[in-house]
């Protein structure tokens, strides 16, 4: 059995006003030093067999079509150990 993480981000070219109300709500909060704050969503998959070239093809079809919107978002894969 093997986890595999999806990472979504919105690109960054995409205004992100969650993660803007994010740096603006951290001062008030007494938290300094951030300069910016990019919201995204993870995702965790526990596939039933191991984590290889085929699953991970799957995983990213399945990213592409369900779990990230592509035309705003990137997202990246990876197997957690």
């Amino acid at each position: 059995m093997a986890r595999v993480i999806v990472d979504v981000m919105l690109k960054p070219e995409i205004l992100d006003p969650q993660g803007q109300a994010i740096a603006r709500a951290l001062p008030r909060l007494g938290f300094s030093g951030v300069a910016g704050v990019r919201q995204g969503k993870r995702f965790e998959l526990e596939l039933d067999g191991p984590a290889d070239e085929a699953a991970l093809s799957e995983v990213r079809k399945m990213a592409e079509t369900l779990l990230a919107n592509t035309v705003i978002e990137d997202f990246t894969i990876h197997v957690e150990r």
